[in-house]
């Protein structure tokens, strides 16, 4: 059974810095892209970032670049996204997920395993 299981969420203020974590298990994915993705209330799941396998190709959105960073840690099956300078709009649940390809991957659709989400909210 394939799990993946977030953390590292929470509140925090207009400026400050969150980190999430995402261990996945029940499978070696150390081969595999890992993402981030986000949904706001009222809003569709959106790309956040994304790291291919061996995490030196990243691919960020727009609004994020510059503040979010992906890592991961394959010998630990953990992929971490780590959030400075957090803004009220970035306050939503974060999923992580898997896509069983190599590259990087920027479409849901392409995600073959996801998280069960972890709650990001971020106060002005």
């Amino acid at each position: 059974q394939v799990q993946l299981v977030e953390s590292g969420g929470g509140l925090v203020q207009a400026g400050g810095s969150l980190r999430l974590s995402c261990a996945a298990s029940g499978r070696t994915f150390s081969n595999y892209a890992m993402g981030w993705f986000r949904q706001a209330p009222g809003k569709e799941r959106e790309f956040v970032a994304a790291s291919n396998w061996g995490g030196g190709r990243t691919y960020y959105t727009d609004s994020v670049k510059g503040r979010f960073t992906v890592s991961r840690d394959n010998a630990k099956n953990t992929v971490f996204l780590q959030m400075n300078s957090l803004k009220p709009e970035d306050t939503a649940v974060y999923y992580c997920a898997v896509s069983l390809r190599t590259g990087v991957v920027v479409t849901p659709e392409r995600y073959e395993y996801w998280g069960q989400g972890t709650q990001v909210t971020v106060s002005s």
